[in-house]
Formats: C-alpha cells, structure tokens, sequence
C-alpha cells in the first residue's frame, strides 16, 4: 500500500477567513460583549463560513468511529468488550443517549465500524473496517502500518462524503471499550506528561483497575516514544483503527474549510495528532466539553481550544458535541440579529483588520506556525 503523503496536510489547510472574524469581533465590541461567550462562537463561526454575520447551521453531521481496543484484556474497562458493538448497534438505529439526542436536534448520525471486534450488524456502516480489534498497545502495536493507513484514509473519505453531501457542521464522537487508555497513552507523549497525570478513571473503573490502567498507560507510552515523530506510525504504534480514522477525518475536514466540533477524550488525543501534522487545523475545530478526564484537559490546553458549552457531561460518543450545536446556532443568528448594519452574505471589502483578540478561540491564530513552547516551557515533542 502507498504511503499517504500526511505531511501535504500542512500546506493545504487554510486559515478561516480573517476579514470575516475581524468584522464579527469589531460588531461585537460596538455591543460592549453583550453575547458573551455566544459572541466568541458567532466570530469563530463567521471565519469558518468566511460570512459576516454567520450563516445558520442548517445541515449539522454526527460522525461516529466505532473499534474495540486489545487493552481491554488487561483489565482497564468497566465495560466488557461486546459493549462496543452493542452500544454502536443501538446508537445507529435511534437508541442511546446520542441517537435520543440527535433525533431531539435533528442531526444525522452515521456510526462507522472501523474496528469492531465482531460484526455490529443493524444500521451501522461496515465499509470502512481495517480489522477486528487491535493489538495490546502494553505489549504490541494497535495497528499494522497497513491498516492504520487504511483507517486514516477511510477518515479522510468519510469527511469528504459528509462534506459533499451538504453538511455544514461536522460533530464528532467514537465508541470503544478501553479507548481512553490508547487516548491517554497518545496524549501523554506528545503532552510529555507521565503516565499517572493523562490516566482517568474512564468508564467508572475503581481504584485496582485504575492501577492497571496507569501501568497500560505507561508501558504504552515506553513503546511510543520512540516513533513520536512519525504520526502515522505512532497511531499504529499506541492508537488504534478509530482514532486513525479520526485523525484523518478531522484534518480532511480542515482542507474543506468545514467547522467541526470535538467530543471528548478520545477525539481530543486524535486532534493532536493532527495537530502535530498541520498546525493550522486547530483553528477549525472548537471542544463541545471538556470532561473529567485528565488527558482530555491537557489535550486541549495543548491544542489551546476553549469550550464552547461544559455541562458535565461524560458519554461519550457524540454526546457533548451535540449538546454544543444549540449554543451555535443561536450564536449564528444572535449575531445577524444585533448585526443590522451589515448585509447577510459574504464579507466583501472588509480589511482584515487585528486579530481578534479575547474573542479568538484558539492561539493559532499567528499564521499557523508551530509555537516553540506552551505556557509552561514545554517544548512540542
């Protein structure tokens, strides 16, 4: 199989249009911030769609990645492996808290099996599975080079379906027994965090299983340090067919300028991965919460993403995404409302202007440049 060119990445993805949040964020501060935190949203909207004042969400897209990890033989779940074709199986046919949710909202929802270890059946998508399961990322890799490339162009793929059909919004989630181990052992080497400090208590494990999850953890985190420089290879490594797939959706979703929302845990240490890949896609994503999970609160300090709504949500799969998606769409029309000096459209004619400064949702906004160190001297790995 050819090797995907991920490092092309970089030089295709885009900025949002600059003229378009410059606009939102001078409209808001003649409004003395009355939107709060929905005008920090309306600006990050407005630069997506490169609209002033954003156009409304009208066709959002819930993309779901589905895959079983062979961490889970070490103990490191509450839930038993089968839940996770099960869960899949009862999200894409209207169940779960996911599938009750987005019908609420209106949201499609496609559920891909990239990696099930069994056969889901029922509605969801069996197109794009690599394989049953993964390895044990403690002792041997997730994925073979093959497949991981075969997940992250099936990400890729997927994103240009989704995007292509229509949708303007793209939420993410993933469903997978123990994935929040390979999510904080990702997490934890390109945060250079010890293995104790991205570990969380995941599915509800108690204080022995959490003892065998850190120890996972940092076994897994020994075996990837070495290929850290490699992206590809490091989701091969410590990932898994998910978060590969992921990580090939979201930067594909970034090349066609198309906002997305990220999940929780296992979405986030996907981004990074992107991240480290173009360090412009960033700016096209916003977290839709930011659960207890350790790894997931450095992951987004390192990815510099605020969120957009935190209601203390933990489900997983797609859930704190959608419950973002009411907050942006009023953001979309409560900016048009207050924007009666300005025509619906298209920005044209409006300089560019500074940055939008308290209003900008992520600190990449210096024209896409790696940052040499966070905020507290730590260097990219």
């Amino acid at each position: 199989m050819t090797r995907p060119d991920i490092a092309s990445y970089a030089a295709k993805i885009e900025l949002p249009d600059q003229a378009a949040r410059a606009a939102a964020a001078e409209q808001l501060g003649r409004r003395g911030r009355a939107l709060g935190r929905l005008g920090d949203l309306g600006v990050w909207l407005a630069g997506c769609q490169g609209s002033f004042p954003p156009k409304p969400i009208t066709h959002p897209r819930l993309l779901i990645f589905a895959a079983d990890h062979g961490i889970a033989a070490a103990g490191v779940s509450a839930q038993p492996p089968g839940a996770t074709a099960a869960r899949a199986r009862l999200i894409a046919g209207g169940g779960d808290a996911a599938g009750v949710l987005a019908a609420e909202l209106g949201v499609p929802v496609e559920v891909v099996d990239v990696g099930i270890d069994g056969e889901p059946g029922g509605h969801v998508a069996g197109a794009y599975k690599v394989r049953c399961g993964s390895g044990r990322i403690d002792r041997e890799d997730a994925l073979t080079d093959d497949e991981a490339m075969a997940a992250f162009e099936a990400g890729a793929r997927i994103a240009d379906a989704a995007v292509d059909s229509g949708a303007d919004l793209l939420l993410t989630g993933t469903i997978g027994v123990a994935a929040t181990t390979a999510a904080a052992a990702l997490t934890g080497v390109l945060t250079a965090s010890d293995a104790a400090a991205v570990t969380g208590r995941g599915s509800g494990v108690d204080d022995r299983a959490w003892m065998r999850k850190c120890a996972a953890v940092r076994d897994a985190m020994r075996r990837a340090r070495p290929v850290v420089s490699d992206r590809l290879r490091l989701l091969a490594v410590a990932g898994g067919a998910d978060l590969a797939a992921m990580t090939g959706f979201l930067l594909q979703a970034a090349v066609r300028r198309t906002p997305v929302v990220l999940d929780d845990v296992t979405v986030s240490a996907s981004a990074l991965v992107a991240q480290r890949i173009a360090y412009r896609a960033p700016e096209w994503w916003i977290a839709g919460q930011s659960t207890a999970e350790p790894a997931h609160q450095r992951a987004l300090e390192r990815l510099a993403l605020t969120t957009a709504t935190d209601l203390g949500t933990n489900l997983g799969a797609g859930v704190g995404a959608l419950l973002c998606l009411p907050a942006l769409r009023a953001a979309a029309v409560l900016l048009a409302v207050i924007s009666e000096d300005a025509p619906y459209g298209e920005v044209s004619g409006v300089a560019p202007g500074p940055e939008a400064g308290p209003v900008s949702l992520t600190h990449a906004a210096n024209g896409g440049n790696p940052p040499d160190a966070d905020t507290k001297g730590h260097r990219e790995p």
